[in-house]
Parts: C-alpha cells; sequence; structure tokens
C-alpha cells in the first residue's frame, strides 16, 4: 500500500512539475517582429501593435528594423533563428526572395507569419492565397480595400463622359499594388462607370514621392478628373500637389485610416479613403504567433484579415487612426 501510495504521489509530483514547466515556458515566449522600415508610421504601428499584444499575452517582444534591407531582413531572420526564438512575423520587403526564409523556419520549426504583405510572386499570387508553410497570413484584403475606393470613387466621377484616373501607386514589389487597382477597377466596371487609366506610377510609399508623381500627372493631364492613391500616405503628398495646381481633381486613398490621412478627410483635403488597421495586424500577428509556439493553435496556412469600410467625412467616427 505504501508503495502505490509513493507512486501516487510521484506522479502527482511529476505533473505539478511539468505543469509548472508549462507556464514557465509560457511565460518565456519570444516573438520577434521583423519590419520593412520603421521610418513608415504604417509599419512603426504595426510594431506597437505587435508589443502591445505581446505585454498583454505575457510574452517577449523583439522588434527589428531592416531599414527597407532585404539582405538586413535576411541577416534578421537568421539572427533570430540562433536566438531560438519561438515565432517571427515579417513585412517582406522582397517577396519573393522571402520564400527561402519560409522554407527556412519550417525546417527550424520556428512559427513564421507573413504581416501586412504577402509572400510569393507579387504579379501572380491571389490575395487569400497563404504559402502552406506559414503559420499565417495576417493582412488587409486589399483587393475587397480596393473594391471599397472604388465604390466611392463611382459617387463622385462624372458620366456621360469617360474619366480620366491616374493611380498613384506603391512600391513596386508588393502584392498589393497589383490588388488594390484590381479591386478598384473591379467595381467602376460594376458600377458602369466609363473611365480611361491615363497614367499609373510607383513611388516609395512616402508623402515626398506622392506629391512629386501627383505633380508630375497634373502637369501631363491637367484635365484629370481623379487621383486614386494606394495609401495616405503619398495621399497627403498628392494633396499638396493638388493645391498648388489650384486643380479641382478628385481625391480617393486606399491604406487609410491613418491620423494625418483622417484630418485630411475631415479637412477636405481628401475626397475619401479605405480604413486600415496596422495596429490591430501586429496584434493578430502576435496572437497567431504565441497560439502556435504554446501548441493552443498549430494550424497552418491561415488567412486572418478584418473589416475595411471606405470612410468620408460623415463617417470618419468609424475608423479610429491606428497609424
Amino acid at each position: 500500500m505504501q508503495q502505490i501510495t509513493r507512486k501516487f504521489v510521484l506522479a502527482v509530483s511529476a505533473a505539478a512539475l511539468a505543469l509548472a514547466a508549462g507556464m514557465a515556458t509560457a511565460k518565456d515566449i519570444k516573438l520577434a517582429y521583423v519590419a520593412d522600415s520603421m521610418q513608415f508610421p504604417y509599419d512603426a504601428a504595426l510594431g506597437k501593435g505587435f508589443e502591445e499584444a505581446c505585454k498583454q499575452l505575457g510574452c517577449t517582444a523583439i522588434v527589428i528594423d531592416p531599414r527597407a534591407s532585404v539582405e538586413r531582413q535576411g541577416n534578421a531572420i537568421e539572427d533570430l533563428i540562433a536566438q531560438k526564438v519561438d515565432g517571427i512575423a515579417i513585412i517582406a520587403v522582397d517577396s519573393i526572395v522571402a520564400l527561402n526564409w519560409v522554407d527556412r523556419l519550417a525546417d527550424a520549426k520556428i512559427p513564421f507569419v507573413a504581416a501586412a504583405a504577402q509572400i510569393g510572386d507579387p504579379d501572380k499570387v491571389p490575395v487569400k492565397q497563404v504559402n502552406p508553410k506559414l503559420t499565417a497570413l495576417v493582412i488587409t484584403d486589399d483587393v475587397t480595400a480596393g473594391q471599397r475606393a472604388g465604390e466611392l470613387a463611382a459617387k463622385l466621377l462624372p458620366t456621360g463622359r469617360v474619366a480620366k484616373i491616374a493611380i498613384v501607386e506603391g512600391a513596386p514589389g508588393f502584392a498589393v499594388v497589383r490588388q488594390r487597382t484590381e479591386g478598384f477597377r473591379k467595381a467602376l466596371d460594376a458600377a458602369g462607370i466609363k473611365y480611361q487609366i491615363v497614367a499609373s506610377q510607383p513611388t516609395d510609399w512616402t508623402p515626398a514621392k506622392g506629391e512629386s508623381v501627383c505633380q508630375n500627372i497634373l502637369t501631363a493631364n491637367p484635365d484629370l478628373d481623379m487621383f486614386f492613391s494606394h495609401a495616405d500616405d503619398m495621399a497627403l503628398g498628392c494633396s499638396r500637389a493638388i493645391r498648388a495646381a489650384n486643380s479641382k481633381v478628385k481625391l480617393v486613398s486606399t491604406g487609410g485610416g491613418s491620423k494625418l490621412g483622417n484630418d485630411a478627410i475631415k479637412n477636405g483635403e481628401f475626397d475619401g479613403s479605405v480604413c486600415t488597421k496596422p495596429g490591430t495586424i501586429g496584434r493578430l500577428a502576435a496572437k497567431a504567433l504565441y497560439d502556435a509556439a504554446t501548441g493552443k493553435n498549430t494550424a497552418k496556412g491561415q488567412f486572418i484579415s478584418y473589416d475595411t469600410p471606405a470612410i468620408t467625412k460623415a463617417n470618419l467616427a468609424e475608423c479610429p487612426p491606428e497609424w
């Protein structure tokens, strides 16, 4: 009887130690966020959301700024593998090069989340396609976001003639560049709008480049009806170019919901935008990694997104700015 009791006590003690070890492991979880560049307000807001979620979950957040360098991102991945972190989220500067990191982290058995930007050929990957080796793709549904902007634009464009539109694109190499334009055009076509894309120019996601691009397009197309910007940052610069030219051209953006963008809508500098939430993406990315690292949800290839309403001066309260 004493032998049975002793075995029972040992079993209970072992279980308690295992539970304690598990709890310690949960508290020691380290999750990393590798930005594109923390100089971009969007990336900084995503990092803030990531850190906030980690604090709530009881884990440690590591934030790395590669300053828009593919090489630095690659070095960061190798360093984090060596540190044996429990999960990594990244905004990949080059979505094709990042395919190698997906394989590398799968081999290392480290959960990996693509945040805000897809991994794969930017000219081919569908918006909801997730690499099966990824834990998750946590992102704005950019085709839908483009459609929301197109639906808004359809209400503002002239009827009875062909409207002239110019597109202020994001940086080359991002799938969102194709997807936001695809959604925008899809909505205009569905509304029966007659239009011509007279210019479509890439930027580096900054207001300065947005201003330069819009200034040049306006000079070449003084009878332009609308600018469609892929993000609030470029639209802010574009609005300066419009005012400087004393133009009445309409300005609609997606990739919106920033503090400065919302203020510009309120002040009449933009006609509207589409709410995006980088802080929410950061929190969702951290939660997906934490759940994978702790065994709560080890599913692969998850697509995680959120709602993206169009915003105008009339409904800005629906989109409290996160960046």
